[in-house]
């Protein structure tokens, strides 16, 4: 009975600190997205996603995000829903590393279904654009670099009650179809709405990596697709669009992660 309770005591000294380092310890994936519709000017020019924080903390005054981030090198930072969790809302809490991301570079952002879920939208939107942040509601801007520009476009969650391609629509009006097009868009399940769309890059979160990945297999579930979804991470590809699916950083109503440790992504765009 002593000889299996020290195993017992042995097997749990293991387990705590494999959980922690499954939930703390941040990389950051390097990708490079080439096209003939990204200018030469913006050549090399580096995007930076953050996505799912769910009010994670990550060392003091998040030093260790806001370190991971830096470290990019970023021109501009997306964050693509889910800063904060419903389940646990605490603004001031998620908009530490929002704080400091915004002394590095332009940082947009759009929503998810947790900042739906708190009906507390608006409240976000304006304390976001308080500090500096370009809140995308289902609306575009345009970045200019040498004569040459790039449109950036967001979309809202569907949570809100309305249809993805509907979001589209407003987001898109005025668009120039010539600019290559970077869609902020939280969930990864509506890949095949985006390529009819014709988006070119689209940055999505929400899936949280699969949760648990399985090596060789992937990610074991993710909200709206279900037991082994087909959109994690990394990226797709399908006719004119490519999706990268951020594992995110934080965890919602499963509170660990396993082989999923928190993700950072810098995607490089190289002129073809």
């Amino acid at each position: 009975m002593l000889k299996k309770f020290i195993i017992f005591c042995l097997l749990l000294i293991g387990v705590w600190p494999f959980l922690y380092i499954n939930n703390h310890w941040i990389v950051t994936t390097e990708k490079v997205y080439e096209s003939e519709k990204v200018p030469q000017s913006f050549d090399g020019f580096r995007i930076t996603q953050v996505s799912d924080l769910h009010d994670a903390l990550f060392g003091e005054r998040q030093e260790k995000l806001v370190k991971e981030v830096k470290e990019t090198n970023p021109d501009i930072i997306l964050i693509t829903g889910d800063v904060i969790d419903s389940n646990r809302y605490n603004l001031e809490q998620s908009l530490m590393a929002v704080r400091q991301f915004v002394e590095m570079a332009e940082v947009y952002y759009v929503i998810g279904n947790h900042e739906v879920a708190t009906n507390q939208v608006p409240e976000i939107y304006e304390a976001l654009t308080e500090i500096g942040v370009h809140v995308m509601p289902n609306t575009s801007t345009t970045i200019e670099r040498e004569g040459e520009t790039i449109s950036i476009v967001g979309i809202e969650d569907p949570l809100n009650g309305v249809e993805t391609q509907e979001m589209l629509n407003e987001a898109m009006t005025g668009v120039n179809p010539e600019n290559l097009t970077v869609l902020l868009a939280h969930r990864p399940e509506k890949f095949n709405t985006y390529v009819a769309n014709e988006m070119n890059l689209v940055f999505s979160g929400h899936a949280h990596g699969g949760q648990i990945r399985i090596p060789f297999v992937g990610g074991l579930v993710a909200p709206g697709q279900g037991v082994l979804p087909k959109y994690t991470a990394g990226m797709y590809e399908k006719d004119r669009t490519t999706m990268n699916v951020s594992r995110g950083l934080g965890n919602s109503d499963f509170p660990y992660r396993i082989f999923n440790l928190p993700e950072v992504v810098t995607v490089e765009l190289k002129s073809k």
